[in-house]
């Protein structure tokens, strides 16, 4: 089975979330990171905070269109610190093994509805809508277990090589990185 790896404050991530299971033939096993830390590792930073921005929001709305989703809402505080909403995504899995139900829902907040994903009220709503104890989610996410558990999970990603969301990695063990690179992804090699 392949593995998407992501972000919730990337709409790239959201577009290969949203269709992955229909280009790749099989849903992915949705892999959460932070990307900070890859940013970090590889000395630039998102192209959301470059010239390219509104050029790149755009090219996003367009594949949204084409693709057949929601047309995008961009949240105002976009992009977001998601330090917060991906240990919520752990704490959603720890919980009730609902993680990339939670996921799902984040992206789908976000960017088909505009949510700010920082706002603890967003959170525990996506929670309470897909059956998990929104009243826990505030002491979840400050909980050093599940804040450990999203270090590993990023540490991992950057040890196979992940540099980006989404990136999947292929039952062979390849690395494609970018929604536009999915079918790639699903061909036999």
């Amino acid at each position: 089975m392949p593995t998407l790896f992501y972000d919730l404050g990337s709409p790239y991530a959201y577009l290969a979330v949203e269709r992955a299971e229909a280009v790749l033939g099989v849903a992915p096993r949705l892999h959460p990171m932070v990307l900070g830390p890859i940013f970090a590792l590889r000395g630039h930073g998102s192209w959301a905070h470059t010239p390219t921005r509104a050029a790149n929001q755009r090219e996003i709305e367009e594949r949204a269109a084409r693709y057949g989703l929601p047309p995008i809402r961009w949240p105002a505080e976009w992009p977001p610190n998601t330090l917060r909403p991906m240990r919520a995504v752990v704490w959603a899995e720890r919980t009730g093994g609902r993680g990339e139900a939670f996921a799902r829902a984040a992206f789908r907040a976000a960017f088909a509805e505009g949510a700010d994903l920082l706002d603890l009220a967003v959170l525990t709503g996506i929670a309470s809508c897909i059956g998990l104890p929104a009243a826990d989610l505030a002491a979840g996410i400050e909980d050093p277990p599940i804040k450990d558990a999203l270090r590993a999970s990023t540490q991992e990603a950057i040890d196979l090589g992940v540099r980006g969301a989404p990136t999947i990695l292929t039952d062979d063990g390849t690395l494609v990185f970018g929604d536009d690179r999915l079918a790639e992804a699903a061909r036999p090699r």
